[in-house]
């Protein structure tokens, strides 16, 4: 075998198998997903609790609810830039000690404020991990299996989501909802140790910026590379950095090419999120006031995330399959149209849990891919910025989603009421990803003719 002189980071990446490195990173990103889903999924479950313990509507945990979910955009935000800089293993490890120190504190909060604080805090670090675990996949998976490598993680958030409602449903109950905390604040610390000596940086951040980790990069590399040996003074070059321009982090997304593209992925993870987050956050408080059981709720919530876990995977597959991202625009659709019609099935317990089973398949489907879209787009130097406040900005939808599930609550909406209005924002999702996936493509239509 020929010993490798000039190394393309990326064409390593495509041309070899999955190797045990890339599935060292694919898992632990995924567990970072998937604490985080457990955290947002059992919050949602200690409310309807709180609220009979301390003595209060269960509306009043709108600031509970909702302060989370701003931490999670302003970390992501704050987050992108710091990776772009720093790199991505710093500060993901620090993400995650600082949300599972916070969770932990959480279980100790003794009113409103103080518990909205914390869960403030913890948001931080939640969306600061969450971005920066896309990225790194991204950017350590191969091109013909990135859609479904990003969407395996989203998957993690989806199960941790539906194992907290179902650990929700029988902890909180049996042990007090301190127990849901405390749980959900060990796990991380664990995983944080876990990861300072299991997780690699990124070959393409090292590569791309340049520093002074020729070594670091050949290791990493040599344990994908299967066609040879590299040598040791081998050069290191990205094919995937797009014409750096030495403009990375924030200022890139608003490069004149980029910046239409910008705001089409802001607006649709928005949209998304609302309509996602309304269901999450009070989707148990709007089962338990109509007469069902806390056990029951935390069922209903878990089929919700199952099917997006099962989604996650079947649309990422079907993306990478057909290799067009316009499944992503039509996901939306169906499940705009879907949210309408299954608005008229909640008197049927049977037919609620199949129609919560299905929009969970198509809204969580829909939007776990729309990170890897993210990724595709932006160039290395600004890939982890543009991933970051694609999330940060897009949580800004959760957030609505959550105040606007307790607006709505507190107005007298009935469950039908509130549900047949979400399939205006999943519409409006799936138009707004179909034009920039459009107008992408003719892009790179018009770019392969001029250099033909």
């Amino acid at each position: 075998m020929t010993t490798l002189q000039k190394v393309d980071v990326q064409d390593v990446l495509d041309n070899n198998k999955i190797a045990p490195v890339q599935w060292v990173v694919l898992a632990i990103c995924f567990l970072i997903m998937f604490l985080d889903g457990y955290d947002t999924a059992v919050a949602a479950f200690v409310a309807p609790v709180l609220s009979k313990e301390w003595g209060f509507e269960p509306a009043a945990m709108k600031p509970v609810l909702a302060s989370v979910l701003f931490g999670v955009a302003f970390g992501a935000l704050a987050a992108g830039p710091l990776a772009d800089r720093f790199g991505r293993r710093g500060v993901l490890i620090a993400s995650v000690l600082v949300f599972g120190i916070f969770t932990l504190i959480s279980a100790f909060a003794t009113s409103i404020p103080m518990l909205t604080w914390m869960r403030l805090v913890t948001g931080l670090g939640l969306g600061a991990a969450m971005s920066n675990a896309a990225t790194l996949m991204a950017e350590y998976a191969p091109n013909r299996r990135r859609s479904v490598m990003v969407a395996v993680l989203f998957s993690g958030f989806t199960l941790g989501s539906a194992g907290g409602g179902l650990l929700g449903g029988f902890m909180v109950p049996a042990f007090g909802w301190q127990s849901a905390f405390i749980a959900g604040g060990l796990a991380p610390l664990v995983l944080a140790v876990a990861m300072i000596f299991l997780l690699p940086e990124s070959l393409k951040y090292l590569t791309v910026k340049k520093v002074q980790a020729t070594e670091t990069i050949r290791k990493i590399l040599q344990r994908i590379e299967r066609r040879g040996p590299i040598a040791q003074d081998a050069e290191f070059v990205n094919s995937a950095a797009e014409s750096p321009t030495g403009k990375g982090g924030t200022r890139m997304l608003f490069r004149r090419d980029l910046i239409a593209g910008t705001m089409a992925l802001w607006a649709t993870y928005f949209f998304g999120l609302l309509v996602i987050f309304l269901l999450r956050s009070w989707l148990p408080t709007l089962v338990t006031l109509s007469g069902e059981s806390i056990q029951r709720a935390g069922f209903l919530a878990a089929l919700f995330d199952i099917g997006g876990t099962v989604g996650a995977f079947g649309v990422a597959w079907l993306v990478d399959r057909l290799r067009h991202d316009g499944v992503v625009s039509i996901t939306y659709l169906v499940a705009g149209v879907m949210i309408f019609i299954f608005s008229h099935w909640l008197g049927n317990i049977g037919l609620l849990a199949t129609g919560i089973l299905v929009l969970g398949f198509l809204l969580s489907g829909a939007q776990a891919t729309v990170p890897a879209i993210a990724a595709k787009f932006y160039p290395t130097e600004g890939r982890a910025s543009g991933v970051a406040w694609t999330l940060g900005i897009g949580r800004f939808g959760g957030i609505a989603g959550a105040l606007v599930g307790g607006t709505l609550l507190q107005l007298g909406w009935s469950f039908a009421t509130i549900l047949a209005s979400l399939a205006i924002p999943a519409v409006i999702a799936a138009v707004i990803i179909g034009a920039h996936i459009w107008g992408s493509r003719r892009a790179e239509a018009r770019l392969v003719q001029s250099q033909v």
